[in-house]
């Protein structure tokens, strides 16, 4: 099925007298007839439901979706898109081992990457994703496990060469996780330019409305875990937790995602609830149409911003002369998102002024759905950065990030324009 199709009938598949609109099993658990059934289920050696935390039928017709929309052979939802970057380096990092990771990640994966993971024994090196592949080499360790990024870099706007990160990621025996939340699979394919895994804050536009936070892991099934084996033992040596399953061997492309399944969501639980599982997918059937409104809709703010007077840079891969305008033509023809980030002349005291004054605009911390919204990274998302991590990520004190939504343009534009008078 094309794009379109699959956001509206993929995933639930009704049968004979079934219901038509995908149920909400609201349950924590499953019953059996006798003993043996549900052991074998805990042994792995049959699938099915015992214990939502595992898995959950409302919460697997979603991530299948989500798997074909990405073209991947299997996904898992999490409950929030930090729990889904977090899961993606849990499933094959362990203590004393080595990530690679854009500077330019949204600045709770940069905290995720730079803090907390390091505490658990996983070290971090930032590269700067417009280096050349000769000094992004540098970076990589004989104990470095994954290489991390974003299509489209959250709030810089910076467009990732996804073909040259997996490369150098393939060169060095370690997959490339692109976070795909800005552009979606609507308007990119990571998987197609060599990505391995993918994954989503679905609280942005694949739920499209801000009613529930959650994230999903995709996998391609593209990369050849046994071929490193000795660098990925969690997915390629015996699990003594369920009796010496190698999951390579036993569930072969599937391998990476059952893991995933049977370990870190047994042990640490970051499972969504059926309902928020049920409200992402009426999200999902109207994602195809919402996100080219998103990109249209900031195209025209894009343009009238970048004409203003008042205005000292906008970022937006999709105006003639950004920086990002040939990858993003390259990697996303059809537009990139919805989202543009820009400065005014004055910087950051004049930037509070002009977001102060918005009226249609709302600040929220959240970015992507239906309604326009915005927000000042450097006191808000990326406050924890210093100076010097926010000029890594892209931030300048005085951006604005400004998040389009799917209203008039016209209106949007008027309230842009209100508000840069009051400047």
């Amino acid at each position: 099925m094309r794009t379109d199709t699959i956001c509206v009938q993929s995933g639930w598949k009704p049968k004979k007298g079934e219901p038509r609109v995908l149920p909400i099993y609201q349950s924590t658990t499953f019953k059996y007839d006798n003993t043996e059934e549900m052991g074998r289920l805990f042994d792995l050696e049959d699938s099915g439901y015992f214990y939502t935390r595992l898995q959950n039928p409302t919460n697997d017709c979603v991530a299948a979706k989500i798997a074909e929309l990405e073209g991947g052979v299997a996904a898992i939802l999490t409950s929030s898109g930090q729990a889904a970057n977090f899961y993606a380096i849990a499933n094959i990092c362990q203590a004393g081992d080595h990530i690679v990771c854009s500077s330019t990640l949204y600045g709770g994966t940069f905290n995720l990457c730079a803090a907390t993971i390091k505490k658990l024994g996983i070290a971090c090196t930032f590269v700067d994703p417009d280096a050349a592949e000769e000094e992004l080499e540098q970076a990589f360790l004989p104990n470095t496990k994954a290489v991390l990024g974003e299509s489209v870099a959250n709030p810089a706007l910076v467009v990732l060469d996804i073909e040259k990160f997996a490369r150098l990621a393939h060169k060095h025996g370690c997959p490339l996780i692109i976070d795909n939340t800005f552009p979606t699979p609507i308007n990119c394919r990571p998987f197609a330019w060599g990505a391995d895994i993918v994954t989503h804050s679905t609280t942005k536009y694949m739920d499209g409305h801000a009613m529930a936070v959650g994230g999903c892991v995709v996998d391609s099934g593209n990369f050849d875990w046994d071929a490193w084996k000795e660098k990925f033992p969690g997915l390629t040596t015996p699990d003594e937790t369920y009796h010496g399953i190698v999951y390579t061997e036993k569930f072969g492309k599937l391998a990476y995602i059952t893991k995933m399944t049977a370990q870190l969501m047994r042990d640490l639980g970051s499972i969504p609830s059926p309902m928020n599982a049920f409200l992402l997918n009426v999200g999902l059937e109207t994602l195809a149409l919402r996100v080219p409104r998103h990109c249209s809709n900031a195209q025209k703010a894009a343009e009238f911003l970048a004409a203003h007077e008042k205005v000292e840079f906008v970022n937006f891969a999709g105006l003639p002369g950004d920086k990002y305008y040939d990858l993003a033509k390259k990697y996303m023809p059809k537009g990139t998102c919805g989202v543009i980030s820009f400065g005014l002349k004055g910087g950051r005291e004049e930037a509070v002024r002009f977001m102060d004054s918005l009226k249609l605009a709302q600040i929220v911390t959240h970015v992507a759905d239906a309604r326009t919204c915005v927000l000042h990274p450097a006191s808000h998302t990326h406050r924890q950065m210093n100076d010097e991590q926010l000029r890594e990520a892209g931030v300048t004190p005085g951006m604005i990030r400004f998040s389009v939504g799917i209203e008039d343009p016209q209106d949007i534009i008027e309230d842009l324009e209100q508000a840069l008078a009051q400047v």
